[in-house]
């Protein structure tokens, strides 16, 4: 048996080795949105510069929450957006879900008293049940 030496076929020198970016530039911005998402998320407690009321005893605050803030001058924010007094209620009530009737209010120590009472009382007419009053730790 004799067999026919085989010829192998070498590859022209001519054609260089391609590497195609397209996916790994994909997958790179798709991490970078990745994490400035899950940055943003944990940072929106603290965006509004309320000087908040101390507190001996304080819980951390939990991030399913709708978060209802006023600010010294009585400008009022839901989770980091500036709203009024009567689209308060409209926009709380889809969160209340989620967070089983639970609100968070957030308020100046120097602000408007009758503000925060108002917020309170809008807060109840949209079915929210508990409040949970922002301070920060005594030092």
């Amino acid at each position: 048996m004799n067999r026919a030496p085989t010829r192998r076929r070498m590859r022209d020198s001519g054609d260089g080795v391609t590497f195609d970016f397209a996916p790994m530039v994909d997958v790179v911005l798709l991490l970078l949105i990745f994490f400035f998402l899950t940055s943003s998320l944990g940072a929106r407690q603290n965006a509004l510069p309320l000087d908040l009321p101390r507190a001996s005893t304080t819980v951390q605050e939990t991030p399913a929450l709708p978060i209802v803030s006023v600010d010294r001058a009585g400008k009022l924010f839901l989770n980091g957006q500036e709203t009024t007094l009567t689209k308060l209620g409209g926009q709380l009530k889809p969160l209340l879900g989620p967070s089983d009737g639970v609100v968070g209010l957030r308020a100046d120590e120097r602000g408007s008293y009758g503000t925060v009472v108002r917020v309170m009382d809008v807060i109840k007419k949209a079915g929210g049940e508990r409040l949970a009053l922002g301070t920060r730790p005594s030092q």
